[in-house]
């Protein structure tokens, strides 16, 4: 299911968080060749994100 980014914050070992509309969040993790994310690395990349939508995968499973 398709959620917003309303938010981003950091974990324990400093990989990014998106926080999202339906309260789930998500990491967004630069991690090449399996995610190809550069924007998560600056404040403006991330802030450029923010509204555009991730697929939830909790709400995926909850809506089963």
């Amino acid at each position: 299911m398709r959620r917003k980014i309303i938010n981003f914050s950091l974990d324990q070992e400093n990989d990014w968080i998106a926080h999202l509309d339906c309260d789930h969040s998500q990491h967004v993790r630069h991690d090449p060749p399996w995610q190809n994310r550069p924007w998560v690395m600056t404040e403006i990349g991330r802030r450029g994100k923010l509204g555009s939508e991730l697929n939830c995968k909790i709400c995926d499973i909850s809506k089963q």
